[in-house]
C-alpha cells in the first residue's frame, strides 16, 4: 500500500509555509523555526509542487501528536467499550488522567496535539488560499485545471478534519480561514462551534463537486476522494445536529437539528447510490489484510485511512499495534487499552466482530497464543501477529494506518438520519442497518440473536450496533457525547462491572476458568464462554483464571473514576495556548 511519505521538497515547503506566518516575539503556540528557502510563489507555480504542498497538509494527521497515538488512543477513552491504561502511577498528569477524566489544563499530553492540529489548519489554509490563485487553476489545460481543483478540494477537506477534531475535543475555538500572515488580528477570541461547523459544511459542499470518486481518482485510500468528502460532511452534520457541552455548562443541541440530519442523510445516500464503496464480506479482512498487512482490497470499505510510514514520532508513523493490542512474549508492547469485560459479553456468541475486536492473549515470537484473563483483555483490530513484519520486531512504530471512515459507518449514519427524520425507520434505513449486521453474522440472518424491534427503539438498536461495529476505532466516546449519553453509559457500565465481579445475574453462569488449546497460533476455546468451567482441565490445554479480582482491583478502581457530567465531555484548552493568547478563555469548569 502506498503511503504519503514526505520528500525533502515537501518538508521544506511545509516548514517554510508554516513558519513564515509567525512573529517570533509573540510566543505563538504554533511557532516553528524556518529551515527552507521555498516561498509560496515557487511552491504554487505548478501542479507538482502544489501537490507536494497538499501532501504537507496531510502530514499533520500522523505521528505521536496526531492519529499515530494521542488522537487515536489517548483521547477517545474511557468509554463503554474500553478503558485507557489503568496501572499506577495515577494520577500521572498525562494519558491516564485523560482517560479517566482527571485532566487539567497543564496535562503534558494536551499542548502538542492541540498545536499540531492548528498547524494542519494553517497548512490547509495556505493551500486553500494559494491554489485558486494559480494561473493554471483557470487558464491551464483541462488536465491541470482538473488536478488543481481536486487539490483545492482535498485542502478544504483536510481543514474540515482538523477543525472537526479540535472542536469535538475542545469545543469553541478561534476560527481562522486565511493564512495567518493575512490575518489582521494578532489574537483571536473563540468563535461559536456552530458557526465553524457551518463554514466547514459549506466548504465540503464545494469540495464534493471537484474531488473525484475513488474509481476516477486512481489513488489509494490514503488520499481523499469524493466518498471521504461526503462521508466527513455527513459526520460533521450529525455532530452539528447533536448535543455538545456549551459555555452554559449544559449539554445542548440546536432547535434546527433536523436540518443537519437531512444533510447527513443526503450525503450518505449519495455514497450508497454511487456504488463506489461496499462492505468487505469479511469483517476480519478489513483489519488483518487491509490495515495490518497493507493490502489494498477491491471493496473500498475503508473510504479514507491516514497513511503512516517512516518510523518517526514527529510526523508520519503510528504506534498502532505497539501501544495497544497483544504484546509480544508478554513484554514487548504496552497492551495499554483494556477491553471491558462487559463489552466482550455484549457481543452475541455468533457475532464475528467479537474475536476481531477483542484479543484475550499475547503472542510469542513464533506466533503461539499466550492467553490473558478476561479483565486484562486487549483490543485486537491492530494486533502484532497480523502486522506485516512486526511479530519479531521491538520497534514502536509499525506503519499501521488509522481508519478515518469506513463504509459501514456511512450505512449506519444513513440509518440513524433516516430514523430521526421520519420518527422511525423507513425500509431503506432498516436495509442499511441490516447490511452491517448481516456481514457480522456471515450473511446468516438465522444467527442474529436480536431483531431491531426487540430494542426499545430503532435508535437504541443503532446505539448498540455502532458500539459493536467500531470498537477501538476512536468513535464511541464522541458518538455518546453527541447523543448526550456518555455519563449514562459510563454509569451503566460501572454497575454491570460490579455485578460481574460478584457473579450476580446475568453473569452468574460465566466460567471462572477458561481453557485454550495449547501451542496454538489462533484462539481456540476448549470450554464454553457462557457456562461454568469443567472440573477437569481438557487435554492439551492452557488455562487462565477468567473472571477474577482484577475487575475490582484494577478496572473499577480506575475506569472513568473522575468523570463529571457537564465538564468531562470536553478537554481543557492547554495552558500554553491560554498563556499565548490573552483572548482565549478556559471554560466548562476547568
Amino acid at each position: 500500500m502506498m503511503t504519503l511519505k514526505l520528500n525533502k521538497l515537501v518538508i521544506g515547503t511545509v516548514t517554510l509555509l508554516v513558519s513564515i506566518i509567525f512573529i517570533p516575539s509573540c510566543k505563538n503556540y504554533l511557532e516553528v523555526a524556518p529551515i527552507s528557502s521555498f516561498g509560496p510563489e515557487y511552491v504554487f507555480s505548478n501542479v507538482g509542487n502544489a501537490d507536494k504542498a497538499v501532501l504537507g497538509a496531510y502530514s499533520y494527521l500522523g505521528g505521536d501528536n496526531g492519529y499515530g497515538i494521542r488522537l487515536s488512543m489517548y483521547y477517545p477513552y474511557d468509554n463503554d467499550e474500553m478503558m485507557g491504561q489503568g496501572a499506577t502511577p495515577y494520577p500521572d498528569n498525562e494519558r491516564r488522567d485523560i482517560a479517566h477524566y482527571n485532566v487539567n489544563a497543564g496535562n503534558t499530553q494536551l499542548s502538542n496535539p492541540f498545536s499540531q492540529l492548528f498547524k494542519g489548519v494553517e497548512m490547509s489554509n495556505i493551500c486553500i488560499y494559494n491554489i485558486p490563485k494559480m494561473n493554471m487553476y483557470n487558464s491551464g489545460t483541462d488536465a491541470q485545471k482538473k488536478q488543481l481543483k481536486k487539490l483545492y478540494g482535498e485542502a478544504l477537506t483536510l481543514r474540515a478534519q482538523y477543525y472537526f477534531e479540535l472542536i469535538r475535543n475542545w469545543g469553541d475555538l478561534p476560527a481562522r480561514y486565511l493564512p495567518a500572515s493575512f490575518e489582521t488580528e494578532l489574537y483571536k477570541a473563540k468563535s461559536d462551534r456552530d458557526e465553524i461547523y457551518d463554514h466547514l459544511l459549506d466548504d465540503l459542499a464545494t469540495a464534493e463537486d471537484i474531488v473525484p470518486w475513488k474509481s476516477q481518482a486512481g489513488t489509494t485510500n490514503e488520499r481523499i476522494t469524493q466518498g471521504a468528502v461526503r462521508g466527513l460532511r455527513a459526520r460533521i452534520a450529525l455532530f452539528r445536529g447533536g448535543y455538545s457541552l456549551r459555555v452554559s455548562r449544559q449539554m445542548e443541541r440546536g432547535s434546527d437539528f433536523k436540518k443537519y440530519y437531512q444533510i447527513a442523510y443526503d450525503e450518505c445516500n449519495k455514497i450508497i447510490q454511487s456504488r463506489e464503496h461496499n462492505l468487505n464480506p469479511s469483517f476480519q479482512s478489513i483489519f488483518k489484510d487491509g490495515l495490518d498487512a497493507h493490502v489494498q482490497g477491491p471493496y473500498g470499505e475503508i473510504i479514507w485511512e491516514i497513511g503512516m510510514s517512516g518510523g518517526a514520532s514527529s510526523y508520519g508513523d503510528s504506534k498502532l499495534g505497539y501501544y495497544n493490542g497483544p504484546r509480544l512474549n508478554g513484554s514487548t508492547g504496552n497492551g495499554a487499552l483494556t477491553i471491558l469485560p462487559t463489552y466482550f459479553y455484549s457481543f452475541d456468541a455468533n457475532d464475528t466482530r467479537r474475536d476481531v475486536t477483542c484479543a484475550p492473549f499475547n503472542v510469542s515470537a513464533t506466533g503461539v497464543i499466550q492467553p490473558r484473563t478476561l479483565q486484562t483483555m486487549v483490543d485486537g483490530k491492530f494486533r502484532r501477529n497480523w502486522i506485516t513484519g512486526a511479530l519479531t520486531s521491538t520497534a514502536q512504530y509499525l506503519g499501521v494506518n488509522w481508519p478515518v471512515l469506513r463504509y459501514s459507518d456511512v450505512l449506519l449514519m444513513f440509518a440513524e438520519a433516516d430514523n430521526e427524520l421520519n420518527n422511525g425507520p423507513t425500509p431503506a434505513g432498516i436495509a442499511a442497518f441490516e447490511k452491517v449486521r448481516l456481514r457480522a453474522f456471515n450473511q446468516n440472518a438465522g444467527l442474529i440473536g436480536t431483531t431491531p424491534t426487540a430494542y426499545l427503539s430503532f435508535f437504541d438498536a443503532i446505539v448498540k450496533e455502532r458500539k459493536m461495529e467500531f470498537g477501538g476505532e476512536g468513535i464511541r466516546k464522541y458518538d455518546l457525547i453527541r447523543w448526550n449519553l456518555l455519563g449514562q453509559k459510563l454509569a451503566d457500565t460501572k454497575a454491570e462491572l460490579a455485578k460481574m465481579a460478584v457473579s450476580a445475574a446475568p453473569y452468574d453462569m460465566l466460567p471462572k476458568m477458561m481453557y485454550f488449546q495449547d501451542n496454538s497460533t489462533s484462539v481456540i476455546y476448549l470450554n464454553s464462554l457462557y457456562n461454568p468451567a469443567p472440573t477437569t482441565a481438557p487435554a492439551n490445554s492452557v488455562g487462565v483464571t477468567w473472571i477474577g479480582s482484577g475487575i475490582t482491583s484494577t478496572i473499577s478502581t480506575y475506569y472513568a473514576v473522575n468523570f463529571t457530567a457537564n465538564k468531562s465531555e470536553l478537554l481543557p484548552i492547554p495552558q500554553s495556548a491560554i498563556d499565548a493568547n490573552p483572548l482565549l478563555t478556559q471554560d466548562y469548569g476547568y
